[in-house]
């Protein structure tokens, strides 16, 4: 074997072994892959959870309008009967009890329609909540994976250290979403 030759095994040994010892950087960066996907998903699940939810709290404000509409146009017509003489006594004041009775009705279905759209609304929040710590998550776990990168092309472990440091907070950002109500 000739000495040239002896320096280029030596050249691959040594290759191997910074290969080897990358080994757990690249394993570190494939786990933080999946994790960014899982909360990419979970982040997009979210936020359309929320929009769903927005769009049910409309849809309830748009009911109780409707209620408050009807209830304030029958308040007008009565007091319009009270004022207004009708030849037919009997059958104004069967009309008046009728308006009185829909109000008393429709007094409850406000105070209902309001709570469930206020309900709605605090959905919205929530769901609005989860989905930033997840949009939060996401940036971390990205920016930990772009940071162990590095360790790659310049082989120095700080930034694998720093990377999972990274990692560690875009976790920590989506287990939080279980604390929040």
């Amino acid at each position: 074997m000739e000495a040239n030759e002896a320096q280029e095994l030596e050249e691959q040994a040594e290759h191997g072994s910074h290969e080897s010892s990358l080994r757990p950087v690249a394993f570190t960066m494939s786990v933080v892959a999946v994790l960014v996907a899982v909360t990419t998903v979970l982040g997009h699940r979210t936020h359309t959870e929320a929009v769903l939810d927005q769009n049910k709290a409309t849809d309830q404000w748009n009911e109780y309008q409707a209620h408050k509409i009807r209830s304030n146009d029958t308040a007008l017509m009565s007091d319009l009967l009270s004022v207004v003489t009708i030849a037919d006594k009997d059958a104004a004041q069967k009309i008046a009890k009728s308006y009185k009775d829909h109000q008393a009705k429709w007094a409850d279905e406000l105070t209902d329609d309001k709570e469930k759209a206020e309900a709605l609304e605090v959905k919205v929040e929530q769901a609005e909540a989860r989905a930033n710590r997840f949009d939060l998550s996401e940036a971390l776990l990205e920016i930990g994976l772009v940071i162990s990168s590095v360790t790659l092309l310049t082989r120095t472990r700080i930034y694998w250290y720093l990377g999972i440091v990274f990692s560690i907070a875009g976790i920590a950002s989506a287990a939080s979403v279980l604390l929040l109500k």
